[in-house]
This record gives C-alpha cells, sequence and structure tokens, in this order.
C-alpha cells in the first residue's frame, strides 16, 4: 500500500510566479467577500534586532503587536520560483548575515528528480520539495519549490545552533517569536487565500499532493487583526494582511515557518 503524503507546493507557471498578489487581491475588495489585505499598515513601533545572548522572559506578557524593519528582497528577474531563498535572504540579512538571494539559490540543497509529464502534459513523478528545491528556480525550466528543512539546514550554516523550525506549531507560537524580534519565513499562497486546484505526483513509493499556486514571505509584523509581509513576488514591503484569513491558508500549507534565535 503506497505511503500518502500530503504537500502543499507550487507548480510551474503558478507558485511563486503567479502574479502580483497585490494587484489580484485589490481588484477583490470591491466584493462581497471581506477582503485579504488592508489599505495600509497601522503606525506601530518598530523593533530593534535582538541581541541572542540575551534570554526571553517565559512569563512576558504576550504582545499585541510588532513590527520589524525587515529589509525588501525582490525575487525577479533572476529567480522566477525563487520566493523560498528570496525570502530568507531577508531574514538572514535582517540578522545580519553576510549574504544575498544569488548565493542561497546556489547553496540550498535540490532534489535533481526529473519531472515526467504524460502523453496529455500531467506531471507523473517529479522531486520533493521535503528534500530540496525542485526543477529550475531561475525559470529557464520548469521550477518548483523547498520546504522546511533544506531551509533550516542553510540558515544553520549562516548562524551556526540559532535556526528554528516553527513548523506544526500553534501560530500564536510563531506570532511570540515575531514579538520576540525574530522575522519568520512562512509558506502561504500567492494571493494569500485558500488554494482551489490541486495537483498530485508520485516521487518514489509516495504520492505528493499539491495546490497549484504556493509561494513563501516573510512575516515581519502584527497586531490584533492583521498580519504584515515581506513579500519578494510582488515587490512590497510590510503588505497588511488579514490575520484570521492568513493563518486558514498558513495551516492548509501544513503550518510551514522557519526563522531562527
Amino acid at each position: 500500500m503506497k505511503k500518502w503524503l500530503f504537500i502543499g507546493i507550487l507548480l510551474p507557471l503558478l507558485g511563486c510566479s503567479h502574479g502580483s498578489p497585490a494587484e489580484k487581491v485589490l481588484r477583490t475588495q470591491q466584493s462581497k467577500n471581506d477582503p485579504i489585505m488592508m489599505e495600509s499598515p497601522e503606525t506601530i513601533q518598530e523593533m530593534a534586532v535582538p541581541n541572542p545572548i540575551q534570554k526571553q522572559d517565559k512569563q512576558q506578557q504576550r504582545k499585541t503587536n510588532a513590527l520589524l524593519n525587515v529589509p525588501l528582497i525582490k525575487q525577479n528577474p533572476e529567480l522566477k520560483y525563487g520566493c523560498e531563498v528570496t525570502s530568507l535572504a531577508m531574514m538572514l540579512k535582517y540578522a545580519g548575515a553576510e549574504t544575498d538571494k544569488m548565493k542561497l539559490y546556489t547553496e540550498i540543497q535540490k532534489d535533481l528528480d526529473p519531472l515526467k509529464r504524460s502523453a496529455s502534459g500531467d506531471i507523473l513523478s517529479w522531486g520533493n520539495p521535503a528534500e530540496g528545491f525542485v526543477g529550475d528556480m531561475t525559470g529557464k525550466r520548469a521550477g518548483y519549490a523547498v520546504f522546511d528543512k533544506p531551509m533550516v539546514d542553510l540558515i544553520d550554516r549562516y548562524l551556526p545552533g540559532r535556526a528554528v523550525n516553527l513548523t506544526g506549531k500553534d501560530f500564536e507560537h510563531v506570532l511570540d517569536h515575531v514579538s520576540s524580534g525574530y522575522p519568520v519565513v512562512v509558506w502561504t499562497t500567492g494571493d494569500y487565500r485558500l488554494p482551489d486546484r490541486w495537483e498530485s505526483w508520485t516521487h518514489g513509493n509516495e504520492v505528493i499532493k499539491t495546490p497549484l499556486d504556493l509561494h513563501a514571505v516573510v512575516l515581519v509584523g502584527f497586531n490584533e487583526t492583521t498580519v504584515y509581509l515581506n513579500d519578494p513576488l510582488s515587490g512590497r514591503k510590510q503588505v497588511p494582511v488579514n490575520k484570521k484569513n492568513f493563518i486558514e491558508t498558513w495551516k492548509v500549507m501544513q503550518s510551514r515557518a522557519v526563522s531562527y534565535r
């Protein structure tokens, strides 16, 4: 009996390159549905980079808002499918590491299993983003995604012993990490909404089920109703997004999140 592995990934010609989420969402604001994105971020006192030596007070009252001044880096034009490493570059730059998106592109673990399609164009087999980036990140060929474990390995290379994998944690735990002064790379969709189309293929003896649209961004702040994101695809800094709706999408993406301490 095959072992089923449900994984959210981005697909060729979609995923990280699936249009500007800012443009897509703003067009929906006149609809009856509540908008995902807000008009503009509230004025929140920005936080300084934390001293890693300082111990966090576990009894400290949870903060209700935070906003980190994380530098914005755009993935295009060099990395059409490079939302993960570009988001990672933003986070590492904020932490003081000397690197950039192109260096991370060469260093991230890759799954080199080739893409195989049926005569009708359906994906039959491909790599596993849990093991490394799948496909071609530059967009010269079909590109895909990479998930949390290879990202954590790369964080540890630049910040030895400080990588934190928050995947599977409650979102409040992720927000606590941000309120302590650490940005977090999180997985969502291109417009931050729930995915409505899925694909599946085999990888060895596993079946990988994936949404057509998956994206990675940097969580840089929050308040009671809103999260703030640095988006490498739209090229927008501190994008305000409805917190409740964002959390729903994040959970469907298997609650993936990575950071450092």
